[in-house]
C-alpha cells in the first residue's frame, strides 16, 4: 500500500466538511480539526479543471476530499492532504511543542545535511552544519535543482523532506534514495502527524495543530506565510520514532 492510501486507511470515522479556504500560501480545510497545507497549483488547466467541483466542497464529506489527496491536480492534492489534516487524530502524548528548525538546527550540528525543500531557518542550518544541501524545484541562491535528489540524498547523515513532497507525488521516491543509517525528518504543516511514517524509514515528523480554526482561516485568506502564522493560533508539534533526548 503506498503511504497516501496507508494514512488516509487509517483515518477515523467522517465530518462533514464546515469550510475550504484556499490562499495564495495556504489551503485549510475545516471538519473534525482545521487541518492546513501547502497551497500547490499550476495555471495550465487545458483539460481539466484545477478543481473538478469547486463550488461544491462544503458540506461534503471530509474522508470524500481526502481521496483528492492522489489527485493528479496539484490543487486538489492539496485540498486532499489539508482534508487529511482535519480528520487526524493526532496522539498528543507522543509529540512534544517544538519547532522543525530548532531541531533540524540541533541534529544537523556538524553533520552532513540535504534539506528538500528551501525552509526560513536555511542560513541558520548552513552555519551548524559540515555541509548542506538545498534542493529546490524553484532553486533559490545557493540551491540545487530537485532533479540532484538522486546524487545528493545518498550523501547525507541527515535529511529533512517538506510535507509537500506528498502533494506532487515524490515523497516515497525521495524515502527510498535516503541512507539506512541516515536521520530522516519529515517537516511542514502540510505533513499528518501519523506513526506511520515510522514503517517507511521516516524518524522525526514535524507538523502543525491548528487550535484556533477561525483565526488561521482569516489568516489563511488575508495570505500569511508560516512565519506570520507561527503563534497564532497553531501549535508546532513534533513526533519521533524512538522518543526526543
Amino acid at each position: 500500500m503506498s503511504l497516501i492510501d496507508a494514512i488516509i486507511a487509517s483515518l477515523s470515522g467522517d465530518e462533514v466538511v464546515k469550510e475550504v479556504r484556499i490562499g495564495p500560501f495556504w489551503t485549510g480545510v475545516w471538519s473534525r480539526y482545521c487541518g492546513l497545507a501547502s497551497t500547490t497549483f499550476t495555471h495550465e488547466h487545458e483539460n481539466r479543471f484545477p478543481v473538478n467541483e469547486a463550488g461544491f466542497l462544503t458540506g461534503k464529506s471530509a474522508r470524500e476530499l481526502c481521496r483528492y489527496a492522489t489527485s493528479a491536480s496539484l490543487l486538489e492534492a492539496t485540498i486532499g492532504l489539508a482534508s487529511i489534516n482535519s480528520l487526524i487524530e493526532v496522539d498528543m502524548e507522543r509529540c512534544q511543542d517544538l519547532n522543525a528548525g530548532d531541531l533540524l538546527v540541533e541534529k544537523g550540528a556538524g553533520r552532513r545535511v540535504a534539506v528538500v525543500g528551501h525552509f526560513p531557518f536555511t542560513p541558520r542550518l548552513r552555519r551548524a552544519a559540515a555541509e548542506l544541501w538545498v534542493l529546490e524545484r524553484r532553486p533559490q541562491s545557493g540551491d540545487l535543482p530537485a532533479g540532484e535528489a538522486e546524487n545528493i540524498l545518498p550523501l547525507a547523515d541527515v535529511v529533512a523532506i517538506t510535507g509537500t513532497a506528498l502533494i506532487n507525488g515524490t515523497m516515497e521516491s525521495l524515502l527510498k534514495l535516503c541512507r539506512k543509517d541516515s536521520l530522516v525528518m519529515v517537516l511542514g504543516p502540510t505533513t499528518p502527524l501519523t506513526p506511520l511514517w515510522f514503517d517507511y524509514g521516516v524518524d522525526l515528523i514535524s507538523g502543525t495543530r491548528v487550535v484556533e480554526p477561525e483565526m488561521v482561516l482569516r489568516f489563511v485568506s488575508e495570505g500569511v506565510v508560516f512565519q506570520q502564522l507561527h503563534g497564532r493560533g497553531v501549535r508546532l508539534l513534533t513526533m519521533a520514532k524512538k522518543g526526543l533526548k
